[in-house]
């Protein structure tokens, strides 16, 4: 099927080459020239695994290309996705410009019937609100009166895929949700996904739209769930990681998702999380849970910096580096990250901050001016008061330790991560603490 992505972001970009890879022919749009032409070179504008060997396959196979123009790609494609930025507002609100400004240019350009996806994350009822933007925007030959005479239809797709592991995830789904008006656009969306073998769920567009972002929401809850969990690990010495495996283990509840650490962060939750609210609110129903679960979250990254402080005894002027910067590993995302945060915090308190990330590093640079970067772990720890572990690169757990230690000035590490082995660090000679685990467990 020929297929249009506008957006070529995180979500465009992997939905656009995984189509193409099972077999679609796809046009991927940006109004970025410079991402269209490090596209066209065949280089990514993002860190993915396994993404860019999978374009450079697709685009010799003739399969994938990329442009700037949405009229060319409207005009090509039977099918249009929409992957674009929806920010958060100040209030909380998704920021649906670019939607808007997106559906208006497809309207302007369109010639026969299209279907236009939402693939974005959306509140309920922005399909309506495309539609209603279509039809506003249609060239006059295509009206006659309050009479649309070219037929197109609306549809809601949404992606549920993880940064670090989207090609997989892609390829691999859990399920298709798919929201829709007509079967027409029900049976072309079950065409385009049919060579996944997935199950495939249809709703109307508002249940898909809530989907999605009651899926963040809760995976959002269980996050701080546990991190509130692990607050009361600290104080009685409990160890939550034997507490989340064994809540894991009960079939009802599963492990995934209960990782007591800094918090989440990343594109999706923090901005899905606080749309919800926003949604609740509107519809007139004030959503409490979703409220405590973000003011968690915030929290954490305070409760960690508490936590160095009681253990350094004073934060400034000390030396401290950090591991990881990233919101998670296998990404260059900074989007919400955690360590931007907690970094930002130290630095207010007074101290030197020393990083290395083995993806972010050129993304951080420009948000961290004050901080010294690192051209590996072993650079960061040099004359360090402490460590603090904040993403989980794997390259961290094959780290010299005993090499990192001589050239500490205190050995002290804190594990926001939970993701080193204490016990063997506290053998060589450190002071390791991590998140929930009974400070010292």
């Amino acid at each position: 099927m020929k297929i249009a992505i506008i957006g070529s972001g995180y979500v465009g970009l992997v939905s656009g080459v995984c189509l193409a890879e099972i077999g679609h022919h796809v046009i991927c749009v940006d109004n970025n020239p410079d991402k269209i032409r490090t596209l066209k070179k065949g280089k990514l504008p993002i860190y993915e695994p396994g993404l860019l060997a999978l374009m450079k396959t697709n685009v010799a196979k003739k399969r994938l290309s990329f442009t700037g123009s949405i009229g060319e790609a409207t005009r090509k494609s039977q099918v249009i996705f929409l992957a674009v930025p929806t920010p958060p507002k100040t209030n909380g609100d998704a920021d649906l410009v670019y939607i808007e400004n997106v559906a208006r240019q497809i309207a302007q350009h369109m010639d026969s019937y299209k279907l236009i996806v939402e693939k974005s994350t959306v509140p309920a009822e922005t399909g309506k609100k495309i539609r209603r933007t279509i039809h506003l925007n249609l060239p006059k030959k295509y009206k006659n009166g309050n009479k649309i005479l070219l037929d197109f239809d609306v549809a809601s797709n949404p992606e549920f895929l993880k940064e670090g592991s989207a090609v997989h995830d892609f390829m691999n789904p859990d399920r298709v949700v798919i929201g829709v008006e007509s079967k027409k656009a029900e049976q072309l969306l079950k065409e385009i996904y049919k060579p996944l073998k997935a199950k495939v769920l249809v709703t109307n567009i508002a249940s898909a739209e809530m989907i999605k972002h009651a899926s963040n929401s809760f995976l959002a809850a269980k996050i701080s769930f546990i991190n509130a969990v692990a607050q009361i690990c600290d104080r009685v010495g409990a160890d939550v990681l034997k507490v989340a495996e064994g809540m894991g283990l009960d079939k009802r509840i599963g492990r995934q998702f209960l990782d007591a650490g800094v918090g989440y962060g990343g594109s999706c939750f923090p901005k899905d999380v606080d749309a919800f609210i926003r949604l609740g609110e509107k519809s007139g129903y004030d959503f409490p849970l979703l409220k405590e679960v973000r003011r968690i979250n915030n929290d954490q990254r305070h409760w960690f910096v508490r936590l160095v402080e009681e253990k350094l005894w004073n934060i400034k002027d000390k030396t401290i580096g950090v591991w990881g910067l990233a919101f998670k590993p296998n990404t260059d995302d900074l989007r919400s990250a955690a360590a931007l945060e907690i970094i930002e915090l130290l630095q207010a308190e007074g101290a030197r901050v020393r990083v290395y990330d083995p993806k972010a590093m050129e993304g951080a640079r420009k948000i961290l001016g004050k901080a010294v970067f690192c051209d590996s772990a072993y650079a960061v720890a040099e004359g360090c008061d402490c460590l603090l572990l904040l993403t989980e690169w794997p390259e961290f757990k094959d780290i010299d330790f005993v090499q990192v230690r001589d050239a500490m000035r205190q050995t002290v590490i804190f594990d926001g991560r939970n993701f080193l082995d204490g016990a063997h660090l506290r053998d060589i000679g450190f002071e390791y603490f991590g998140v929930g685990r009974g400070r010292g467990v």
